[in-house]
């Protein structure tokens, strides 16, 4: 009898394991079919610093919350190399400057939002943010566009709860992880270096637009063609986003 109940056990073992194997697969279909499995839908709250790091793919990113004479250096650059751009823009900017974001759009350029006012979110309560966001999204929505869903928070700054509420929000928040200062004017040939050296497969590049930057327009005539001929290929961040196997950065 006790060689029975040992039988008896192992074929029960034996069919518990294939029944938890076929709903394990029959939940991977599932939410393979509906999409969720995402970039942004692990455990906890991340924003994207990185694309697929097995592909020649990387985004270059503008910030632009003030002035409106260097960017058009850059968009110069920007059409003679042929490269598209991701332009993250403060909605008080795009209010002021609808002209000169209807100029980026018709480059082929994607738009971002840095919100409305281009103020640290966690100097403020989480409420303002919220106002903040929501006030950026009508500007752009009143300028026709309506689908502006790419973030950047003002200087970069954020926490878990400023992420839960953009997300929440149907924002996805993009960090960066090539950055050479440029806003501090440190000399073309140290923006060229650190980007050149720096940049690999899935980065996303960090540059400005706004009247602060002397030096940007300059060193693009360096690092748009050097980084072509090292074989990377200059994506939108939708694009990057699209790519499998993106990688973010979870907030501690």
């Amino acid at each position: 009898m006790q060689h029975f109940y040992v039988w008896r056990f192992h074929k029960w073992k034996r069919w518990l394991i294939v029944v938890l194997f076929a709903l394990f697969t029959a939940t991977f279909v599932w939410f393979e079919r509906d999409g969720a499995f995402s970039v942004f839908s692990k455990e906890e709250p991340a924003a994207l610093t990185k694309g697929n790091a097995n592909e020649s793919n990387i985004s270059l990113t503008f910030n632009i919350s003030w002035g409106e004479e260097k960017v058009f250096d850059i968009l110069k650059q920007l059409e003679a190399n042929q490269t598209q751009a991701t332009f993250f823009i403060s909605g008080e900017w795009a209010e002021r400057h609808p002209d000169i974001l209807e100029e980026i759009t018709e480059g082929k350029h994607e738009i971002g939002m840095m919100g409305y006012r281009y103020k640290s979110y966690l100097d403020q309560e989480i409420d303002q943010v919220r106002k903040d966001l929501l006030h950026a999204r009508e500007v752009f929505e009143k300028l026709g566009y309506e689908d502006v869903n790419l973030l950047r928070t003002p200087s970069g700054h954020f926490n878990k709860e400023i992420i839960e509420m953009a997300e929440d929000m149907g924002f996805k928040v993009i960090h960066w992880n090539v950055n050479p200062n440029d806003w501090k004017n440190p000399g073309s040939d140290v923006i060229i270096d650190t980007v050149m050296k720096q940049t690999s497969n899935g980065d996303i590049l960090l540059l400005h637009a706004s009247d602060s930057v002397k030096q940007t327009a300059n060193a693009l005539k360096t690092i748009l063609p050097g980084l072509t001929n090292k074989g990377f290929q200059f994506v939108t961040l939708s694009e990057l986003i699209n790519q499998a196997h993106a990688d973010a950065e979870l907030v501690e």
